[in-house]
């Protein structure tokens, strides 16, 4: 019975899409754009408020500590609050960290606010993963997933330009300004197109409870496939605070830091459906690899360049690896989930993801503190190489046995 609905569901893939395109696809969009706009400007706004390099790194590393502090009572919430509770609690949240940004007075205060704009996004991320686990049958997880990736990095290809452009005429506040306005927006809209659920709490465990159970009896899923996507997270939060500073290092304007990841995230945003595809069909691994790969081979290039044409190709060289990768984390977290437990199993999930997300800005900043920034981008690389090992030679395929039909 339960198969014979998943395939239904397969064949009726294309309206199960497009009725994602108002509840997830749409908003994530928006508050895509709104991150994007700040990528490029917010390392350089923590300087131009005083911080050191080292403080700079810490002040963006603040936004993956809130994600990363929050994830698990995420997942705790999407029990009592329901999805879309969630959502809008986490959209509204962004909305208000994002224009108090940029009404900072001093970069103290600006931490504060990068630190609960990141357990806004924590927030999101968990609520959208746990509606798309219920909402996708498993044979098309792969190409549905990798849209909310796509849809993210074309919101990633427009917000750096965006946020560069006004960053560069306007003062770098306006790009948060500009956040916060475009998370309202997704409040907006999820308020009217998401129904109201609840999803039942477990009976007989505490909250705590229910995750320890959850860490022990996934353990060697979390610390297999947890090492892989640590890996990951590192080189992709890496990627966004090396390139913006190297550029300054270099010589570049704010504009052209934006545009060099700006057209990165063209590239990047091309692949998401072929990525997905490659996901369905031949198994996740075989788009997790080359992602890290390339996205390595790019953290590494990175100091070799010293002009805007040699950070562009290396930044394109990790914008096809990122495309690669594009709804890995979600599409991997969505095989292993286990039905009875989501919330539970995708906070400690997401918690692992972004354990590497934080770790990438305190290891950057304080290698470039007392040593040099290039070398931090070579120890992030070497970072990845490891984690990409691990998913290559310890890691079995976590696609479903029997591949969709086209």
């Amino acid at each position: 019975m339960g198969r014979e609905t998943e395939e239904k569901q397969g064949e009726g893939r294309a309206f199960r899409l497009l009725s994602l395109a108002l509840t997830i696809y749409t908003p994530s969009f928006l508050i895509a754009v709104g991150m994007g706009m700040t990528i490029p400007v917010l390392p350089l706004f923590a300087k131009e408020l005083g911080a050191a390099v080292g403080v700079t790194g810490v002040v963006v590393a603040l936004k993956g500590l809130g994600n990363m502090l929050f994830d698990l009572p995420s997942g705790l919430l999407v029990s009592r609050v329901g999805k879309r509770g969630l959502m809008l609690a986490s959209a509204g949240a962004s909305a208000l960290m994002a224009l108090g940004a940029g009404l900072s007075p001093n970069v103290w205060v600006l931490a504060v606010l990068v630190f609960f704009g990141g357990i806004g996004q924590s927030s999101w991320m968990l609520a959208r993963l746990a509606y798309l686990k219920d909402a996708v049958p498993s044979g098309r997880r792969g190409r549905a997933l990798s849209m909310v990736g796509g849809v993210m990095r074309i919101g990633v290809f427009i917000g750096p330009i965006l946020g560069g452009f006004l960053g560069e005429r306007f003062g770098m506040r306006v790009a948060f300004y500009g956040q916060g306005a475009l998370c309202l927006l997704a409040f907006l809209l999820v308020a009217a197109k998401v129904e109201s659920g609840r999803q039942a709490l477990t009976r007989g465990s505490s909250a705590l409870g229910r995750v320890r159970e959850t860490v022990s009896a996934h353990r060697e899923s979390f610390l297999r496939y947890g090492s892989v996507i640590f890996a990951l997270s590192l080189l992709r939060s890496g990627r966004q605070i090396l390139f913006p500073l190297w550029g300054d290092h270099i010589g570049l304007d704010l504009s052209s830091i934006g545009l060099v990841f700006g057209l990165a995230s063209a590239v990047d945003m091309t692949l998401f459906y072929p990525a997905g595809t490659i996901m369905d069909r031949f198994g996740r691994k075989w788009a997790a690899a080359p992602c890290m790969i390339l996205l390595s081979a790019s953290l590494a290039l990175l100091p070799l360049t010293g002009s805007f044409s040699t950070m562009l190709l290396a930044s394109l060289l990790g914008g096809i690896g990122n495309g690669l990768g594009s709804g890995i984390v979600i599409t991997m977290g969505s095989d292993l989930a286990p039905r009875h437990r989501v919330g539970e199993f995708l906070g400690v999930w997401r918690l692992i993801a972004d354990v590497g997300q934080t770790a990438a800005p305190f290891i950057i900043g304080l290698v470039a503190q007392f040593v040099t920034l290039g070398l931090s981008s070579i120890i992030s690389a070497g970072l990845g190489a490891v984690g990409v090992s691990v998913l290559i030679f310890l890691a079995s395929e976590t696609r479903p046995e029997k591949p969709p039909v086209a």
